[in-house]
């Protein structure tokens, strides 16, 4: 196979890689009806004027499948921290014990699951328009290449497998994200 055609099947995989990545990254906020410390990864907090993390101002930890507990490093972070988790309005209301802030995650409604459900799909159909884009690019490099016709179909061949499997993998993303959804 010729070097500047391996190159560009390369970039595609690691443009089509990435896609995959960062749909794994959105399906993680997608809650499923069990708490997760990621649930609040978007959480930030004014610490001493400067927005930062949740994470780097309090440990979070999940004590069973429906709570959410909030121990800051600094109990004068509590008000804040408490402020920052209604300001990310992420549709939970936190409660403060004065040692930690503990946050009961309500059940899904069947309503709920659904929207969630199409959220997701939302997502895996962005992940699917970043693959095709990146296939789009692929082909237009192979096309500018000055290598033969034959070498030039070939590795449009090679660049569309490489699509059909990554759609493939999307789709088996998305398969158990709507189960883990979906399953109450």
């Amino acid at each position: 196979m010729n070097e500047d055609i391996k190159f560009i099947i390369d970039t595609a995989k690691e443009a089509m890689d990435g896609a995959i990545k960062h749909l794994e990254k959105q399906l993680v906020n997608i809650r499923a009806g069990k708490a997760s410390p990621s649930m609040l990864g978007s959480v930030m907090v004014d610490y001493y004027g400067s927005q930062t993390p949740l994470s780097q101002v309090a440990n979070v930890n999940t004590p069973d499948g429906r709570t959410i507990s909030v121990q800051p490093w600094e109990k004068s972070m509590l008000q804040e921290i408490e402020r920052g988790i209604m300001v990310a309005n992420i549709g939970f209301n936190p409660m403060n014990n004065g040692e930690m802030i503990i946050i009961n995650v309500p059940p899904l409604t069947e309503e709920r699951r659904r929207d969630l459900a199409k959220q997701a799909k939302a997502e895996t159909e962005d992940a699917k328009i970043g693959i095709r884009n990146a296939r789009k690019e692929a082909n237009n490099d192979v096309k500018n290449t000055d290598v033969s016709e034959d070498l030039q179909k070939n590795a449009e061949i090679d660049i569309q497998s490489l699509t059909d499997s990554y759609v493939k993998k999307i789709d088996n993303i998305l398969d158990v994200k709507e189960k883990e959804i979906m399953t109450v």
